[in-house]
């Protein structure tokens, strides 16, 4: 049974679909302070939130039942990224529920703006009739620049263009030829697009690179008179240079929508005749609100449930039907970095690199890669390292982890390979899969050999010399170790070269057993590597 933890307000359809589903148990806490918060998350597998909860790395920290967070709308900032990613913890959004409900708000705003419509309901309800005093301008003809050209950005540029106004954006990410399509003339530079705008929205994540991005620079560049509106994140357009800058004219008049600190605790801004200001009601519509909250209980009982990574922002997202098709591939990677990680020379890690061949390269070989880091890692660590924070971990030791990938078939129908760059030399261990399930190691260093790869494996290095493999099995046989498996390789494939034996057993020899085998003459190297059984779950995968 999975708990999940809600401490904010949220829709009853949303509370609907987790309490209609088996396996789900949902605890409902609001108002707690952030010590109560960090105790219930103890005993929580997942946990949904708006905006209220912050989750710092204080509360993140130390938390191993805390699997994921879902965020019942678009922005993160009261999420630490960086220490839900440390703490191996997926984090996701719900992007798509409020996208109408925040561009029509911003429209509704931007048109507010323009024609004075606070300001005059507020005389009439004064008693006054201050017709003169509102005139306004019309949209129709104006230029609106948009900053970010995400799922809302591109939702207000299509209600503006119906409004017969000239778009322009900024986005790094956006083609030039969609933009095109969508009758956007696009700018790289944010400095090229500011000049041309009289109204100028914003709609980016608030990132150390999009805070302050409409800054007094910026706003100097701007027609006089340009009119600025954020129902985006506060912080994004710099509110002291914003108000600076309608002070003295340059700009004439904002919408905002959201503000660095909420409530505000500086009023100067929102005080000025010029600014139409709203407490935070981009997604406050029902509609809205529903489809977060019915959204965020879909993902994160589609990640506790089924393995399912939809919307996150620190892991790439995965289906749950291609989670169950790549698990195979997870496992055999992750072994491999096992393996690798109780290698003799493994001391002193500075690279790793993985090469995927034949069917395997046509997957999802981030995660995979992912998957071989979290294996090469786990032994030596006391984090809890898994697919999502393996990356950070080995990119914080230096260690620097690449990939390549072939289609090209050769003599396995799936290959993946790992190479170790440690002090001490360059260990390679590569393995397949047979049928659907079977996992093979297929060759160490220079040697080609068919070991299982699970279980209590005695890997020694040796002369190929009659009765060196009888003794073995003779020793092993006095003291009540019985082999399961064993696999040779030889060398150059011919008598009495180097060779390698891979011995799968059943129970773990002593320390004296394998201090004898070294002391055989014929005997170059021993190591005991330690591997999850055959068929074991993946810890940080299979939660059921």
């Amino acid at each position: 049974m999975f708990r999940v933890l809600i401490t904010d307000n949220l829709s009853p359809a949303g509370m609907e679909v987790l309490k209609n589903l088996p396996g789900i148990e949902v605890d409902v806490r609001q108002g707690l302070s952030p010590e109560e918060v960090r105790e219930a998350l103890k005993e929580a597998d997942g946990i949904i939130i708006r905006s209220a909860t912050k989750l710092t790395p204080e509360l993140l920290k130390d938390q191993p039942r805390l699997k994921v967070v879902v965020r019942a709308g678009v922005g993160v900032d009261n999420i630490n990224l960086p220490a839900a990613t440390r703490e191996g913890i997926v984090v996701m959004n719900t992007p798509a529920g409020n996208t109408t409900s925040t561009a029509e708000h911003t429209v509704a705003m931007m048109m507010a703006l323009s024609r004075n419509i606070a300001p005059a309901a507020a005389s009439m309800s004064a008693g006054r009739w201050d017709r003169k005093l509102y005139t306004g301008t019309q949209l129709s003809g104006k230029t609106l620049g948009i900053v970010g050209l995400g799922r809302i950005g591109l939702s207000v540029a299509k209600r503006a263009q119906g409004l017969e106004m000239k778009i322009v954006g900024f986005d790094p990410f956006l083609s030039a030829e969609r933009a095109a399509e969508l009758g956007i003339e696009l700018h790289r530079d944010i400095d090229d697009l500011v000049p041309l705008c009289d109204y100028l929205t914003v709609h980016t994540p608030l990132t150390d690179e999009t805070r302050g991005i409409i800054n007094a620079a910026r706003l100097a560049k701007m027609r006089k008179g340009v009119r600025i509106i954020n129902c985006a994140r506060g912080g994004i357009v710099d509110e002291n240079d914003l108000a600076d800058a309608i002070e003295a004219g340059q700009v004439g008049g904002a919408a905002l929508d959201v503000f660095t600190s909420e409530p505000p605790t500086d009023d100067r801004l929102v005080k000025l005749p010029q600014v139409l200001s709203t407490p935070h009601l981009g997604a406050s519509t029902e509609e809205a609100q529903e489809l977060v909250a019915v959204e965020a209980a879909e993902l994160i009982s589609g990640f506790l449930l089924r393995n399912e990574i939809r919307h996150a922002v620190n892991l790439a997202p995965v289906s749950a039907a291609e989670m169950a098709e790549i698990r195979t591939y997870l496992d055999l990677s992750r072994r491999l970095g096992l393996l690798l990680a109780q290698h003799p020379k493994a001391g002193g890690i500075k690279s790793a690199r993985i090469m995927y061949r034949g069917e395997v390269a046509a997957k999802n070989t981030k995660l995979i890669t992912a998957s071989f880091t979290s294996g090469l890692l786990e032994a030596a660590m006391d984090d809890n390292v898994n697919i999502v924070n393996a990356e950070l971990m080995a990119k914080e030791r230096g260690i620097e982890i690449t990939e390549s990938s072939s289609s090209e078939i050769g003599d396995f129908s799936t290959l993946i390979q790992a190479t170790i760059d440690t002090d001490n030399g360059q260990p390679t261990a590569a393995g397949t899969v047979f049928g659907k399930q079977f996992l093979r190691l297929v060759r160490l260093g220079t040697f080609s050999l068919d070991a299982y790869l699970d279980g209590l494996m005695l890997i020694f290095r040796h002369r190929d010399v009659p009765g060196l493999i009888g003794y073995i099995g003779t020793m092993f046989g006095e003291h009540g170790v019985n082999i399961a498996h064993m696999s040779l390789g030889r060398e150059h494939d011919e008598q009495g070269g180097n060779a390698i034996a891979v011995l799968n057993l059943d129970n773990a020899p002593t320390q004296e057993i394998i201090a004898e085998i070294c002391a055989h003459p014929d005997v170059t190297s021993v190591e005991l590597v330690k591997l999850p059984p055959a068929g074991a779950p993946l810890p940080w995968l299979d939660r059921g």
